[in-house]
């Protein structure tokens, strides 16, 4: 999903935190330990207070890929969501 804006007749599209980071876990495979995603440096407090997990969910199934999914559930376990 993504939020859009009209500025000049020209419409900007931001993606929402929880499509980019599906996007970033599905484009970089690399991220697949615990380590990896830690070294990320991601905002604790944002991905404890303000992440939709279930909109994150919600997107992952989209992907309909087990290999995203596992790398979902590493990153609630590795940032404890």
């Amino acid at each position: 999903m993504v939020l859009g804006n009209t500025i000049d007749n020209r419409t900007i599209q931001f993606a929402t935190p929880e499509k980019a980071l599906l996007d970033l876990l599905y484009l970089y495979p690399f991220y697949d330990s615990e380590q990896e995603l830690e070294e990320l440096r991601l905002d604790e407090n944002y991905m404890q207070d303000d992440l939709n997990k279930d909109l994150l969910m919600d997107y992952c199934d989209k992907f309909q890929s087990k290999a995203l999914f596992h790398r979902v559930k590493l990153l609630f376990k590795t940032y404890q969501l």
